[in-house]
């Protein structure tokens, strides 16, 4: 998880501990992905963003809509401040 890492990202930390099982963007956690067969739940952010915010009560926050992604997927959190490259790139497709 997130919260056990030492990462600086606000948007991140404020996912630490949350009911989805949030992973930062890392070659290893693509390497698990791929060697779980799971496809990756992107979500790409910021700290600041009201409708990031929104989105992670009224759907992450739910408990069955939390243990759906973390038993499918491996889900990662990107906070676009830090990673504007990724932000740029799937903001196009």
């Amino acid at each position: 998880m997130i919260g056990r890492s030492s990462l600086a990202s606000l948007l991140l930390l404020q996912h630490a501990h949350k009911q989805v099982n949030w992973r930062p963007w890392r070659e290893e956690v693509i390497i698990r992905a791929k060697e779980e067969h799971k496809p990756i739940f992107l979500s790409i952010g910021y700290s600041t963003c009201h409708w990031c915010h929104v989105m992670a009560r009224e759907s992450f926050e739910n408990v069955r809509t939390a243990e759906l992604l973390n038993a499918n997927f491996v889900c990662i959190k990107v906070d676009r401040e830090e990673r504007p490259d990724l932000d740029e790139i799937y903001m196009k497709v």
